[in-house]
C-alpha cells in the first residue's frame, strides 16, 4: 500500500513545490520511495498549469534538489486517497480543514513546521513570492528543518500499515 503526502501552499509555485522536492529527496534517501508518494498543490488556481517560480527552482537546484513541477489546485476529492496533507501556513491549514469532507479528512491536515523541534509557536513558513531570493533560501531552510521530523512520522505510519 502506498502512503500519500501532499504539500499545500497558496499558488503551488513557491513553498509547496520546495517542500515536495525536499521531502521526496528525504523519502528516496530513506529507501521509502517505493512506499511513499509525494506531491503538492495550491489552495487556489491562480498559477494552475505553470512551472514553479524560477527563484524556487534556482534555490532547489543550487542545493542539489530536483523539481519536475506543474502547479495545480487542491481538490476536496483528493482527501480520500491522501494519508497526510501538509499545510505551509495557518491560513492554508484553515482552508484545507474547511475543504475536508469529513472530520477524519480534516484530521489529516497538519502544519509542516509542527514537525520542526525548534519552531516553537512560529509554525508558518513565510511566503517568499513578493520578496527577494533570501526569502526562498529561508523557506528552504525551514522545510529542510521540518523534513526530518516529518520523515520520522511518515516512516512510523508506513511501518504501522505494513504490520
Amino acid at each position: 500500500m502506498t502512503y500519500r503526502v501532499c504539500f499545500v501552499c497558496t499558488g503551488n509555485i513557491c513553498r509547496s513545490p520546495i517542500a515536495e522536492s525536499v521531502f521526496r529527496a528525504r523519502v528516496e534517501g530513506a529507501g521509502l520511495d517505493g512506499l511513499v508518494e509525494v506531491d503538492s498543490a495550491g489552495t487556489g488556481d491562480w498559477h494552475e498549469g505553470e512551472n514553479a517560480d524560477p527563484r524556487a527552482r534556482s534555490v532547489l537546484e543550487e542545493h542539489g534538489y530536483v523539481l519536475d513541477h506543474t502547479a495545480r489546485r487542491f481538490e476536496s476529492s483528493w482527501f480520500a486517497r491522501l494519508d497526510l496533507v501538509i499545510a505551509l501556513d495557518s491560513g492554508h491549514l484553515k482552508a484545507l480543514r474547511r475543504l475536508a469532507p469529513t472530520a477524519e479528512d480534516a484530521a489529516k491536515v497538519r502544519l509542516l513546521r509542527s514537525y520542526a523541534p525548534a519552531a516553537d509557536d512560529d509554525l508558518d513558513v513565510p511566503d517568499p513570492y513578493y520578496g527577494g531570493r533570501d526569502g526562498f533560501e529561508e523557506c528552504l531552510e525551514m522545510v529542510e528543518e521540518a523534513s526530518a521530523g516529518l520523515l520520522a512520522a511518515v516512516r512510523e505510519d508506513v511501518e504501522g500499515q505494513m504490520a
